[in-house]
């Protein structure tokens, strides 16, 4: 699996993708809303039940992966093109 991970490093969209892979399937497997979360406290209390879940676990990391993977290319890996950046293609 040949992915560019200097350039996911530096995307912040890459960055928000990732936290919303982790905790969107959280909070939809507790029924919460982002509004839920009050505090750190109310946030560390979610996060702890959620890695003693395996479901929760499994949603995570499947989430993560549509995240990692690039549905452009065939297979689990970037394009060629993409390995041979830098930086994050401004081109649109």
């Amino acid at each position: 699996m040949k992915i560019n991970w200097k350039i996911r490093w530096r995307n912040p969209t890459f960055w928000w993708q990732a936290a919303v892979s982790i905790l969107a399937p959280i909070l939809a497997y507790f029924g919460l809303n982002f509004e839920d979360l009050t505090s750190w406290q109310a946030l560390g209390s979610l996060f702890c039940q959620a890695a003693q879940n395996p479901v929760v676990i499994v949603a995570v990391l499947v989430s993560l992966w549509n995240t990692i993977t690039d549905p452009t290319t065939t297979g689990l890996t970037d394009s060629a093109k993409a390995m041979t950046y830098d930086y994050p293609n401004a081109e649109k």
